[in-house]
């Protein structure tokens, strides 16, 4: 039943003198300005979030790779007491989210290494050091993802706002044709459906990708907490066999 009520649309639309086009080249050119803008608009969000995906997605597998490596060599290093090369191997590994947190505790505590004696205080600043670090490293790991969620959020306003000036645009051209029927409301309802899709498009993937980078950046908190904690750990254990 439905399918003849839209081919029965379709033969009236072309007896009343339509054409029915519905490639994207054919529907931008029948497009009124404000709705190309609107597409214009939601292009720009949906390259925008494209490239954040890209960059913290590198940005996130690099983190990964180093850490795998990072991780058990500089344990290897803190095992023998070389502290030296534990801030060698910390910092040949930059990219590595771990090798950030550890290399500033490590620099800390390694000032004052000339001490016979490490007090509780010099304890504390290694762990304030290490806390510094966490805090940027989580702000560098969350650097753009915020936007995915802003534009999760606003494009399908966006692409409503599109529907609305679609519609706007149906009305208009019933107004100034002075007749009611498809040929008159196909041009301001295809623009209507099409922001509104494009809206849906550029929202989804970007409310996917953000719970996921969201997902990974917790992951990666969680395991600077620990390797900060297991640092502090083991400095005391130093600083009481020192002792």
């Amino acid at each position: 039943m439905g399918a003849k009520l839209i081919a029965l649309s379709l033969v009236m639309f072309q007896q009343e003198g339509g054409s029915v086009a519905f490639d994207p080249v054919s529907m931008w050119r029948n497009m009124g300005v404000p709705a190309k803008l609107v597409v214009i608009t939601l292009v720009v969000m949906s390259a925008w979030s494209i490239g954040v995906m890209i960059d913290r997605w590198i940005a996130y597998s690099a983190a990964r790779k180093q850490s795998r490596f990072f991780a058990p060599a500089v344990a290897g290093a803190l095992k023998d007491g070389k502290i030296d090369e534990a801030v060698r191997i910390a910092e040949d590994n930059k990219r590595s989210h771990l090798a950030k947190v550890v290399t500033a505790g490590l620099q800390e505590f390694q000032a004052h290494q000339v001490s016979a004696d490490i007090s509780g205080e010099e304890i504390e600043a290694s762990k304030r050091a290490l806390e510094r670090a966490s805090a940027i490293v989580h702000a560098e790991l969350k650097r753009g993802v915020s936007s995915l969620a802003t534009i999760g959020s606003t494009a399908p306003f966006v692409g409503l706002f599109g529907t609305v000036l679609g519609i706007i645009h149906a009305f208009g051209s019933i107004s100034a044709s002075g007749t009611v029927g498809i040929a008159a409301v196909a041009g301001g309802i295809s623009e209507a459906l099409v922001t509104t899709a494009i809206g849906l498009f550029v929202a989804v993937p970007a409310v996917w990708v953000y719970n996921y980078f969201t997902s990974k950046i917790e992951a990666f908190d969680v395991e600077m907490d620990n390797s900060s904690s297991e640092l502090i750990d083991y400095f005391i254990k130093r600083s009481g066999r020192r002792k």
